[in-house]
């Protein structure tokens, strides 16, 4: 039976590390989970940008830090997951999100371009949760959300890189899942269609300059129903999945796909 004194999808006095929380998806997520109650750390390359998303929360009354960390890079993981745990003590959830795109079919990907994305996209999934996972282990649990994409389920024209990418972060989320199933760890993935997100105006303005509006629509139009997702709306399914409320899940890829799925 629900505990009523307890408010629904709370994460009150957990600890939560999101990767590139600086914009976008993450720092939507950074803001959710913070009016839920979490601690929480803002991780990106990016530290200016980390520093304005923790700024926003606390200057609304939540708990926030910033920590740049790059999570292609082991060396830039390990000490900001030990300032982490030194100043915070634990990591209940951790969120990787951070990731990059590029368009392109095979022909026309470089292999530099092919490196950029499965060492950022898939590697640091790989590397930040080895990075975190240890101390989750020792505590005897924690959450893990994993933000893939709707190319983790269908392949997306001119998306070679990257749906090669997501599918690797799909199966690495069931990977986890299943070896650490036993020992309090859940693990999960997002899958969500296009997110309008300040990468697509800066992608549009770079690649369709003065065509932005009609390339927008375009782009809105590939989801049966009309639109682009916001990051509020991943960030609420995040939310949902790191709470209490959702721990009968681990090893699920969500969907949030505004209908692309329905055929």
């Amino acid at each position: 039976m629900p505990d009523s004194a307890r408010p629904l999808f709370s994460l009150q006095d957990r600890v939560a590390v999101i990767t590139g929380a600086g914009s976008g998806i993450g720092r939507s997520i950074a803001r959710v989970y913070a009016s839920a109650g979490a601690e929480v750390w803002a991780l990106d390359v990016n530290e200016q940008s980390a520093n304005e998303t923790a700024s926003g929360i606390t200057d609304s009354g939540g708990r926030a830090h910033a920590q740049r960390a790059d999570v292609t890079n082991p060396e830039s993981l390990g000490p900001a997951v030990k300032n982490v745990l030194s100043q915070s003590g634990r990591i209940d959830i951790l969120v990787n999100n951070a990731g990059v795109g590029f368009v392109g079919d095979l022909l026309n990907t470089p292999e530099e371009e092919y490196d950029r994305l499965m060492n950022v996209n898939a590697r640091g999934v790989f590397l930040m949760t080895r990075a975190a996972l240890p101390s989750m282990l020792e505590r005897g649990g924690g959450v893990i959300v994993n933000i893939a994409s709707i190319a983790s389920l269908i392949a997306v024209k001119d998306r070679f890189a990257y749906c090669a990418s997501k599918g690797a972060v799909m199966m690495m989320t069931k990977s986890i899942a299943m070896d650490y199933v036993g020992k309090g760890i859940r693990c999960n993935c997002i899958c969500p269609t296009r997110i309008h997100t300040p990468f697509v105006d800066d992608y549009l303005s770079k690649n369709y300059p003065g065509r932005e509006s009609e390339v927008f629509a375009q782009l809105s139009a590939y989801q049966p129903i009309g639109r682009m997702g916001s990051p509020d709306e991943v960030a609420w399914l995040a939310l949902y999945l790191a709470s209490d409320e959702g721990a009968m899940h681990t090893g699920d890829a969500f969907p949030l796909s505004g209908g692309k799925l329905m055929g």
